[in-house]
């Protein structure tokens, strides 16, 4: 897990658990800034450019198996 700040400056911390993974890449259609997927097919967050926080939750909630975790800056989950 990481902390990043999203375009509009809200902090969270995010997360790509990857034994759950399946490569749907759903979150990288809706957040290209924020996603990356690799040889392995496994989703990664990318580490400079990042999207705004409703397009990263709404990446999140897309993920057919829940495999990305997004948490507040006080480690609060928001998602899944």
């Amino acid at each position: 897990m990481k902390e990043y700040t999203t375009k509009e400056g809200k902090k969270i911390i995010l997360d790509v658990d990857r034994d759950i993974c399946i490569g749907a890449a759903s979150c990288i259609a809706i957040a290209p800034l924020t996603f990356g997927i690799d040889d392995e097919s496994k989703a990664y967050i990318l580490n400079e450019s990042i999207d705004d926080y409703e397009t990263i939750l709404e990446a999140a909630k897309s993920c057919p198996v829940s495999a990305i975790i997004l948490k507040d800056e006080n480690g609060e989950q928001i998602w899944p």
